[in-house]
């Protein structure tokens, strides 16, 4: 006669608790990435979404989508500083091709060329890299209005030139007809650290209660284990 033994726990409990602390941890990583970037120039604040069954495909379920609302602009009177009062974002030109950005401090090169902090070409509505037909004698001679077209004073004529409009689009490439630029001001992020402390304050809870009943599960199966050794 043969005897059958084992011990049967509930698995699917105590993974179910790894997996929720696990997701808690990001949730937390990414509040954590929004505070840092409250005081960043064209920081968008990052909103988690929790797709359903998250209870068995744990951390997989956890995506970010993009919170779009316009940040807080500040007035710093540079005129290759832009801000743009409405949703939309900057085209500009890098060496993994055309990505978009709310981060308007530009800046000018010798050729007269329009250029991101990091060197990249600011583009035109027309798709080409933004090239002053004049290099001015100092920024203030640069305009910028609503609609984002770019001149500059000619000191010969006393008239000003035109170098093109920015161009900006929607996250889906669309162009902005009114995009409401504003020169001389930065747009700061549009992360409220209020409502991403309250929000910080319910991960650490769900974890630490994922973790207690974690505990109590693993405590109960080693005794189990513990009285069949005996």
């Amino acid at each position: 006669m043969s005897v059958i033994g084992g011990i049967r726990y509930s698995e699917r409990g105590m993974v179910q608790n790894i997996r929720a602390m696990r997701m808690q941890t990001l949730l937390m990583g990414i509040t954590n990435d929004n505070v840092a970037g409250f005081d960043k120039v064209g920081y968008q604040r990052k909103i988690p979404v929790v797709s359903s069954f998250a209870e068995y495909i744990g951390e997989d379920a956890i995506s970010t989508t993009t919170d779009d609302t316009v940040g807080r602009l500040g007035l710093t009177e540079n005129p290759l500083d832009v801000a743009l009062a409405e949703k939309g974002y900057f085209q500009i030109l890098t060496k993994e091709g055309i990505k978009l950005t709310r981060d308007g401090r530009f800046k000018m090169n010798k050729d007269g060329e329009i250029l991101s902090l990091d060197g990249s070409k600011v583009l035109t509505d027309m798709g080409s890299p933004l090239v002053l037909p004049i290099i001015p004698e100092k920024l203030d001679d640069i305009k910028i209005d609503l609609n984002g077209v770019v001149r500059v004073l000619n000191n010969k004529t006393r008239k000003f030139e035109q170098a093109g409009k920015l161009s900006v689009v929607t996250q889906e490439g669309l162009a902005v007809l009114s995009p409401n630029v504003r020169q001389g001001y930065n747009e700061y992020s549009n992360v409220n650290l209020q409502t991403e402390f309250m929000q910080a304050m319910l991960y650490p809870k769900t974890f630490e209660a994922n973790r207690q009943l974690y505990q109590i599960q693993n405590s109960n199966l080693q005794r189990v284990i513990s009285s069949l050794g005996s």
